[in-house]
C-alpha cells in the first residue's frame, strides 16, 4: 500500500495549519486551526473489506509533573509514551480519500464526541486524558485533534499518519473507544498498511 498526506512530507515539519497549538512568543502556545489534512491511500490489496485511519504520537512524557511548567523542561531521558490523535475505523473498502477538513475544522473546546458517517466511525483520542483537568477545555475528544506537544520538551515529537487494510468490514468495538481498543481488535485482522512520519515542535528551540 501507499499513503499521501497532502502538505506533510516525510521527516519534515507539519504545517500548522494542521496543529492543535501553535508557537507563541509570550503565551508558548495558542490555539491552532486544528484542520485534518487530506489523507489518500492506493494499491490495496485483494480482499480488503475495511480500513482504519490512525495518528499517533510515540514521544509523549511518561510523566506529566515538569510539562509546561515555566523554568522547567521536559528531559529527554525521560521514557515515552504512545498519544492517539486520530482514529477512524470500519471505513468502507470503497473509500480511499479523506478531504482537508472534512473531519476537523477548528479545536472545540470540550471536545467532539464520537459519530460515525459515511467515512467510518471516530474514536476517542488522548485528549480526553491530557486536558481533564482544565477548566476551559476539559471534555470528550474525538475524531481528529492536531498536533501539541510541550512547548518545554527537549525533542521534537514524531506523528505517524497510517492507514491500515483489513480482511474484516468492521471492528467489534462499541461507540467509544481508545487507541489500545483498536490496536488490539486490529490483531489478526491487517492485511497491508502504509504510513508516513512527520515531526512538531513548540520549543523555539528546537523549531
Amino acid at each position: 500500500m501507499d499513503i499521501a498526506v497532502k502538505g506533510i512530507t516525510e521527516g519534515q515539519p507539519i504545517p500548522e495549519k494542521f496543529a492543535f497549538g501553535v508557537y507563541n512568543p509570550v503565551d508558548h502556545m495558542e490555539l491552532g486551526n486544528n484542520l485534518n489534512p487530506e489523507v489518500t491511500w492506493s494499491g490495496v490489496p485483494e480482499g480488503t473489506k475495511s480500513f482504519v485511519v490512525m495518528i499517533k504520537d510515540p514521544d509523549v512524557p511518561s510523566v506529566a509533573d515538569d510539562v509546561n511548567q515555566e523554568g522547567k523542561t521536559v528531559s529527554r531521558e525521560i521514557p515515552r509514551v504512545d498519544f492517539y490523535h486520530w482514529l477512524l475505523v470500519d471505513v468502507p473498502p470503497s473509500v480511499n480519500r479523506i478531504e482537508e477538513g472534512q473531519v476537523s475544522t477548528e479545536v472545540v473546546p470540550g471536545g467532539k464526541k464520537p459519530w460515525s458517517d459515511s467515512l467510518g466511525k471516530n474514536g476517542i483520542n488522548d485528549y480526553t486524558d491530557f486536558l481533564a483537568g482544565s477548566a476551559e477545555l476539559a471534555g470528550t475528544y474525538a475524531g481528529y485533534d492536531g498536533p501539541c506537544p510541550p512547548w518545554n520538551d527537549e525533542i521534537v515529537h514524531r506523528y505517524i499518519f497510517t492507514v491500515f487494510a483489513l480482511d474484516t468490514d468492521r471492528l467489534d468495538l462499541g461507540d467509544e473507544f481508545r487507541g489500545a481498543d483498536v490496536e488490539k481488535a486490529m490483531e489478526g485482522h491487517v492485511l497491508d498498511e502504509a504510513s508516513v512520519m512527520a515531526t512538531y515542535t513548540l520549543n523555539p528551540d528546537l523549531r
